[in-house]
């Protein structure tokens, strides 16, 4: 090698100047533009790596605070500190991941949300249409759900907000909500660039609250009837009644051919407090689109619910503090949500003793060491702390499981710390500090590992869904005696349809469906779950 640079040494120095300055010149330029390809090189190898580290489970908390891509960069993060902080501080990576389909359905619904929302000439043009009793057949670029916010309590609002969302979804509407209520106060915008807040000025507004059963544009009544046929032409807007007290001709609306009309009318007002996604699933025009969706069948409420709502400032400061204060030092940590349905509400010994029974039943929560046990506890190594969060109206709970682990050490050693974030004794909907603290409260219950909840609690199901749980389902106790079994596993981590259309066009649909089940513990309603690929018989 030593003689091969001599020569070329001697070779150089014969050579004349412009020559010299030639080979000098594409000698640096090789040598600058390996650099570059090198510098290329690792960069492209690190990105790379990013993408393969945001796709894995192990790397989530660290790396992808879009949640595989649900959710889309460029919004202000100080305006709304939980969009992209809420999947990366305390969570842990959640093992169900977003289609593909899902991503990319989401990215086009953004942009129709943006062409056809608030303040734009398509919204405009809509809106001037509501005066008329037909539709031009010359307006159809934009379509639109109206969800208005009923009396029911934030549970319901929520569970039924995300079905209303994934109808819009798959029917290629823009969903504008009700913001005459607290939802400013709770959750931040979810569209980039856009608003999904119904304007104070919308014509119907004034209206719309008094819309139901009875009126005239209310689809059911319509059909009851016989306002509607082969030929009628659609109107303006309809009023969907999807309560639970809806009747058999509301539920008409989960039939195929009714589907066909409905999607021509480019005004939807929607009133619901209930979870009527699963019955979207048996609509055969949408069960297609709805596989591609969500090839995890139990992941709908997962997955839209953390896509659409992120918690405001204040309500985050609520959930932070808890959690750092009272959480974050635990190994484990189990929520209990309860929820007393009977006239008065209040503590009742027969419920705290079917809460203990669940949680140590299921290995939950361990014993108290009995007076004169001969059993050993291990003392040698630090003891495991485990924290058990409370959601209730009712403080009494807390108190009394609390006193209970404080009189007596548990059976395993472990150190168990009970904590309830609030008591309000009294639901207080539209009050807006205490709906803020329940949010906080469902975020809360989210974050754990497991989870106890209430039959039929909407607050429950959220907690849950959110944080891709299975929940124990406490069941309703009868005649003020602790039920056997106290709890069930639930099937899914999905919500419970209550007032499901048992009957009608999807009744047959329904029993030979692998994917709809029975609710664990309520018969009247059908839930979501990723089952095999054979049938479930009821």
């Amino acid at each position: 090698m030593y003689h091969i640079l001599k020569i070329f040494g001697y070779v150089f120095k014969s050579l004349g100047l412009k020559m010299k300055i030639l080979i000098t010149f594409i000698f640096s330029s090789l040598l600058i533009g390996s650099v570059i390809l090198l510098s290329f090189s690792n960069n492209f190898n690190d990105q790379l790596l990013d993408a393969t580290l945001n796709g894995s489970s192990e790397s989530e908390t660290s790396h992808d605070k879009l949640i595989g891509g649900l959710l889309k960069a460029g919004f202000d993060e100080g305006s709304c500190v939980s969009r992209y902080t809420k999947s990366l501080l305390y969570r842990k990576p959640s093992p169900y991941k977003p289609s593909p389909y899902l991503v990319s359905k989401l990215r086009r619904y953004e942009m129709l949300h943006k062409r056809c929302g608030p303040g734009t000439e398509a919204y405009k043009k809509a809106t001037e249409q509501l005066d008329e009793n037909q539709v031009r057949s010359s307006d159809k670029e934009c379509r639109y759900v109206v969800w208005v916010a009923t009396e029911y309590g934030l549970g319901n609002r929520i569970i039924s907000l995300v079905s209303s969302f994934l109808y819009a979804l798959l029917t290629e509407r823009i969903i504008l909500v009700d913001q005459r209520k607290d939802i400013n106060d709770l959750f931040c915008e979810p569209f980039p660039d856009t608003s999904w807040l119904l304007p104070l000025d919308f014509p119907l507004m004034g209206q719309i609250d008094s819309y139901y059963k009875d009126y005239s544009r209310c689809y059911g009544t319509m059909l009851k009837n016989h306002a509607i046929n082969s030929t009628t032409i659609p109107p303006s807007h309809l009023y969907l009644h999807l309560l639970h007290d809806y009747r058999d001709v509301d539920k008409m609306f989960y039939c195929e051919a009714n589907q066909a009309f409905i999607k021509n009318v480019p005004w939807l007002v929607v009133k619901s407090n209930l979870y009527f996604a699963p019955s979207l699933w048996l609509i055969p025009s949408f069960q297609t689109k709805l596989i591609k969706l969500f090839p995890q069948k139990d992941t709908v409420f997962h997955h839209l619910s953390r896509y659409l709502f992120h918690p405001t400032n204040q309500v985050w400061d609520m959930v932070t503090s808890t959690y750092n204060d009272h959480l974050s030092k635990a190994e484990e940590v189990l929520g209990l949500q309860i929820r007393v349905f009977s006239t008065p509400s209040g503590y009742f010994q027969h419920v705290m003793d079917q809460i203990v029974s669940c949680a140590q039943r299921e290995k939950l929560l361990p014993e108290v060491a009995t007076n004169g046990s001969s059993q050993v506890i291990n003392t040698t190594r630090s003891k495991k702390l485990k924290a058990v969060l409370v959601a209730s109206l009712h403080p009494e709970y807390s108190d009394e499981l609390r006193k209970m682990f404080l009189e007596r050490p548990s059976s395993t050693g472990e150190i168990i710390q009970v904590y309830q974030p609030s008591g309000e004794r009294v639901q207080q909907t539209d009050e807006k500090l205490h709906d803020q603290k329940a949010l906080a409260d469902i975020y809360l219950l989210s974050l754990t590992d497991n989870i106890v909840t209430t039959e039929r609690s909407t607050f429950g199901y959220v907690a849950h869904g959110l944080g891709g749980l299975k929940p124990w389902i406490l069941y309703e106790p009868k005649n003020q005696k602790v039920p056997e079994p106290p709890c069930v596993r639930a099937l899914s981590m999905e919500p419970c349809f209550i007032r499901a259309p048992l009957h009608g066009c999807q009744a047959k649909t329904i029993k030979t469906t692998h994917f709809i089940r029975p609710c664990e513990n309520w018969n009247l309603g059908i839930k979501l779950v990723d089952a095999p690929d054979k049938f479930w018989w009821w």
